[in-house]
């Protein structure tokens, strides 16, 4: 309890901006906020803050405490509230991170749905397409595709992650049509430009092979790459959730699908294994799940 309480204290002062004013917050005395936040720097054998008689400041290792804190109090605050109230409504803040095409298109209106439906809810969303551990950035739910490995996370299925060859009408009657799999190689290729699998196109033929596209073009967006594909400037491989409605309007035409392998990919709400899996955690993967199968 004390090293609770401790931790509470300094992210007490923290937020309140020094001792004085904490102590006044926390109806304690200056001299016995400085002396608990003194104890817990001498537990840890690490100075959290730099202290001069005109201000204070969080030394590297007090913002990584006081980021990690403030994540434990709300668990704990939002436990002792659900145990009072005899609820298992989702409180606190649930931290979810998604890449930033999936995030837009789906993950972003999905949690304002939540929010509404949960108004003790408050989230904390990382829209990025670099892997996030999980662990360590303390994620609630982390939304990815592809293949998994990692046997520390429980992964819950949300969709398949079919993926289309397309390209705009404009691109088509300037550089026609191609016929099968290897006329690509004659043709202007949009690509990420970073390594990725993405940028290996799967067909199904007489050899089953993947296709290493070149191409002018290459950014680390899909949503920019959509862009330029609806530009008219080359041919792109695109999920279909980002697509769907230009192929719908007209606006892109799906290309090669004879020769189009299913792909085994999918999109996986992740949660780190864990023995208490907070209530925010568990109902928002349950709602992603009802949403998702909705669609």
């Amino acid at each position: 309890m004390d090293r609770y309480s401790d931790m509470a204290i300094l992210v007490a002062v923290v937020d309140a901006g020094g001792f004085s004013p904490a102590a006044r917050k926390l109806n304690m005395t200056h001299s016995a906020i400085s002396k608990r936040v003194q104890r817990l720097e001498e537990r840890l054998g690490a100075q959290l803050l730099l202290r001069t008689t005109r201000s204070m400041t969080l030394t590297d290792a007090g913002g990584r405490y006081v980021r990690e804190a403030r994540s434990i109090l709300e668990d704990i605050q939002a436990l002792e509230a659900a145990v009072v109230h005899d609820s298992d409504a989702p409180m606190g803040t649930l931290k979810v991170t998604s890449s930033s095409a999936f995030g837009h298109h789906h993950i972003v209106p999905a949690v304002v749905d939540y929010m509404r439906q949960y108004p003790g809810i408050k989230v904390n969303l990382t829209l990025t397409d670099a892997i996030v551990d999980i662990r360590h950035e303390r994620i609630d739910v982390a939304i990815r595709s592809g293949a998994l490995s990692d046997q520390s996370l429980v992964a819950h299925k949300l969709a398949s992650n079919e993926r289309l060859i397309c390209a705009s009408p404009e691109y088509l009657a300037a550089h026609g049509v191609p016929a099968k799999p290897s006329d690509l190689s004659g043709h202007l290729c949009l690509k990420l430009n970073f390594e990725s699998r993405f940028n290996d196109w799967e067909f199904r033929s007489s050899s089953s092979r993947e296709i290493r596209i070149e191409g002018d073009f290459t950014c680390n967006s899909l949503e920019a790459i959509r862009t330029v594909c609806l530009e008219g400037a080359g041919i792109a491989r695109l999920p279909e959730y980002m697509v769907n409605d230009d192929l719908k309007a007209g606006r892109l035409i799906p290309l090669l699908q004879e020769f189009s392998r299913s792909s085994s990919s999918a999109i996986y709400a992740l949660r780190a294994a864990s023995d208490f899996v907070p209530t925010r955690t568990r109902a928002f993967i349950e709602f992603l799940s009802d949403r998702f199968a909705s669609t």
